[in-house]
């Protein structure tokens, strides 16, 4: 029965192929009629304008012109498509879609076949493993038939009969016990063998890469249940030089990222499960092998690809994060060590461009992995947490190279990874939770956010100097990344700070918080220049930096001064906490007035409410300092003040605002100034004349009243003077055009 349908399908096959065959004939006949066609419609079309441009002649030459520059017509530049990518992908699944759908369906036909054969029992254990290795040599022989005009269909079809061969022998070993593990190992690797020489006889990319599958799988389908990784990893080693061999000969690169992607899993798997010293030899080898495979071209000729210097990146740091797992693991000394190493084999390589005063794209990429390689050995001595360091200095190495080449491959791979950085750099910081007497900045966790903060502190300056070469597409995902890398920077320092003080009373942990939170965004503010802050995050950190200002002055203040007074804190502490008027009065002075934020007229208002707000709160904190001796005495202090101090200090300022206006000529200054006015007169009629004694009353109207007619008579004063300096600026205006 099975040779029968074998029959059949080599039958259906052949009818297929003289099919193909005549309609390639017909084909090319079309084509030479078509082409025959043409040219009588070429010949007849010379003949025709051959007789109009003879009786046209003398009428061009009398009356022949020179076309002016600007009429003569102009050459069109044609557009460059943009190749896409993924044609290849999409036009080799459209030509053979039907063929890998056909061979996959065979080959489960040929398998429900001998099911039901063995169901029926029709045949022994030994005839089924034979009908296998049969129904594959038969397909792969119909491939080897079709190869010479059907390259593609016909490396599919042979993959299919290798497939049928390793199940074969997976099924013959594990069902059927008809082989030993070694002689099913034996019996897998010459079908692998088997298969890279066909394909390098037939020059075949598509089965080399069905070989490999095969080969990597093969350990997996002869396993027993034991770890044996000594003898795993030496058939892998040997496959890998296979493949090497292969990439030298035949340039096919897939095969090498297949084998690195699947070393790289059982590697990362046998480390996980067991950990131990005979994986480092392991992990050394496979770093030799695949960067020899990513050197290939630049051995060859001299460069390297994308995807070359992509290996390179994932090579070093892959095998560094392993091996020092292991060391880690195994509380080996000293960690550094592969670093190191790995550093000076590509301080070698930039040596070599160095000499050779080449400093292009190789030149920048060796220099770029043997920093970053260095600068994770002292990370890794310093006990930094490995995977958050070496992704940090991975994602700041792979922005270098997009920075260089100007290729978006290492722009994705940065996009992909730097997500990955911040988890990493989460999970670290949850350390604090649990953690009980870490040293003050050398701890872990410290030095990781510190390895976090250098390397984002460094993409920011990169992607700022990428900011030319990008399209407007890109612009939302670097304003997101310039925020989340200003967030890591200021939650890595203040958990650190508020680690070493979370003991303190609640309030020292607040204000120290919040006067952090200033001088961070201060700095910001002060550099803005130099670090090429955009507009929009400028005019967002001037409204969070007043923010702060209001909800320092309303808590931290009446906090710190009540906690003095119940003798908690010392008094040297109100004095730190008035260091936040360092930055208010310099962003006040000096950046405000030079920035695009006072162009919308909410600023004003925002601004001069955090000033009011920190002016009225200081002063109430010094009016309860200096007179009270007890916490007891805070109520009676703290009511007198609104309702006698706080009409007069909120008329003040809105005087000094009315004159900023007048003087500036800002008239939103003169409304802050009218509208302070407004709320004090409410307050002191609405609320304030109910609640205070005579004397106070008295005192209040008094000096509201002359602070009242002092401000209008200012003001009067001031746009009179104004209103002259005008009038004699146009009368010499008007003197200097006579």
């Amino acid at each position: 029965m099975a040779y029968a349908i074998i029959f059949i399908a080599v039958i259906v096959l052949c009818i297929l192929n003289n099919y193909h065959q005549r309609l390639k004939k017909l084909e090319r006949e079309f084509e030479e009629l078509k082409l025959k066609m043409t040219e009588e419609d070429l010949t007849e079309h010379s003949l025709i304008s051959k007789k109009t441009n003879t009786s046209s002649e003398n009428r061009i030459e009398q009356q022949v012109t020179v076309l002016p520059l600007s009429e003569s017509p102009k050459n069109e530049v044609p557009v460059k498509k943009e190749k896409d990518k993924l044609a290849p992908v999409f036009e080799f699944l459209k030509q053979n879609a039907l063929t890998i759908v056909g061979i996959f369906t065979l080959v489960l036909g040929i398998g429900y076949f001998v099911k039901y054969a063995i169901d029926k029992n029709w045949i022994g254990e030994t005839p089924r493993v034979g009908i296998g290795f049969l129904a594959g040599a038969v397909i792969m022989g119909i491939g080897h038939f079709l190869r010479r005009n059907y390259a593609v269909f016909a490396s599919i079809i042979t993959g299919g009969g290798i497939a049928v061969l390793y199940f074969t022998v997976t099924i013959a070993f594990r069902e059927y016990q008809l082989f030993s593990q070694g002689a099913a190992f034996t019996v897998t690797c010459c079908i692998t063998l088997l298969c890279i020489l066909l394909s390098y006889y037939y020059k075949s990319e598509i089965l080399n890469i069905f070989s490999l599958f095969g080969g990597f799988l093969a350990p997996l389908m002869i396993s027993s249940g034991e770890s044996n990784y000594l003898f795993l990893f030496a058939y892998l080693t040997v496959l890998n030089i296979g493949m090497l061999a292969v990439v030298f000969l035949k340039s096919w690169k897939s095969v090498g990222w297949i084998s690195f992607i699947l070393t790289g899993i059982y590697l990362a798997s046998w480390t996980a499960e067991k950990t131990e010293m005979l994986s480092v030899y392991f992990y050394i080898i496979t770093y030799i092998i695949f960067y020899l495979f990513a050197l290939q071209n630049y051995f060859k000729k001299n460069l390297l690809l994308p995807y070359d210097i992509l290996m390179l990146v994932l090579i070093n740091f892959t095998c560094i994060i392993g091996l020092v797992y292991i060391f880690e693991t195994l509380q080996y000394e000293p960690v550094i060590i592969f670093p190191v190493i790995f550093a000076l084999v590509n301080l070698i390589l930039l040596y070599k461009e160095y000499s050779a005063k080449k400093f292009g794209t190789s030149y920048s990429v060796f220099a770029g992995i043997t920093v970053s390689l260095i600068t994770a050995a002292v990370a890794l001595q310093f006990k930094a947490h490995l995977i958050t360091s070496v992704w940090a200095i991975e994602a700041t190495l792979l922005l270098f190279i997009w920075k260089k080449t100007n290729l978006n491959i290492f722009r994705i791979c940065f996009y992909i990874l730097f997500p990955l950085v911040i988890i990493a750099q989460i999970v670290t910081w949850t350390e604090y939770i649990e953690a009980k007497d870490l040293a003050a900045i050398f701890n872990p966790v410290f030095l990781t956010s510190t390895v976090t903060v250098i390397s984002t502190f460094v993409n920011l300056i990169l992607l700022r100097k990428l900011s030319d070469r990008q399209d407007q597409n890109s612009n939302f995902f670097e304003n997101l990344f310039t925020v989340v890398s200003y967030g890591i920077i200021y939650i890595a320092l203040l958990l650190e700070v508020v680690y070493h003080i979370s003991e303190k009373p609640w309030i020292i942990i607040f204000g120290t918080a919040m006067l952090y939170s200033l001088f961070f965004i201060f700095l910001i503010l002060l550099f803005r220049k130099k670090l090429e802050i955009d507009k929009i995050l400028k005019t967002a950190l001037f409204y969070v930096f007043f923010a702060l200002i209001i909800f320092n002055t309303l808590i931290s203040g009446p906090g710190i001064v009540t906690q003095y007074l119940q003798n908690k804190i010392p008094f040297t502490l109100y004095w730190a906490y008035l260091l936040y008027w360092i930055p208010f009065i310099t962003i006040l002075v000096n950046i405000v007035p030079k920035s695009y934020f006072l162009q919308m007229k909410l600023s004003y208002w925002w601004v001069s409410l955090a000033f009011i707000t920190a002016v009225s709160g200081e002063l109430y904190n010094m009016y309860v300092l200096y007179n009270a001796n007890t916490i007891l005495e805070t109520p009676f202090l703290t009511k007198h003040f609104s309702l006698l101090y706080l009409p007069i200090i909120w008329a003040v300022l809105a005087s000094l605002f009315l004159y900023k206006g007048l003087k500036t000529e800002v008239s939103e200054y003169n409304k802050v100034g009218f509208a302070l006015i407004a709320v004090t007169v409410c307050k002191l009629y609405a609320y304030d004349v109910w609640k205070m004694d005579n004397v106070s009353r008295i005192i209040a109207f008094i000096m509201l009243g002359i602070i009242l007619l002092l401000s209008s008579f200012l003001f009067q004063r001031v746009k009179k003077i104004i209103k002259n300096m005008v009038e004699k600026k146009q009368e010499s205006n008007d003197s200097e055009i006579s």
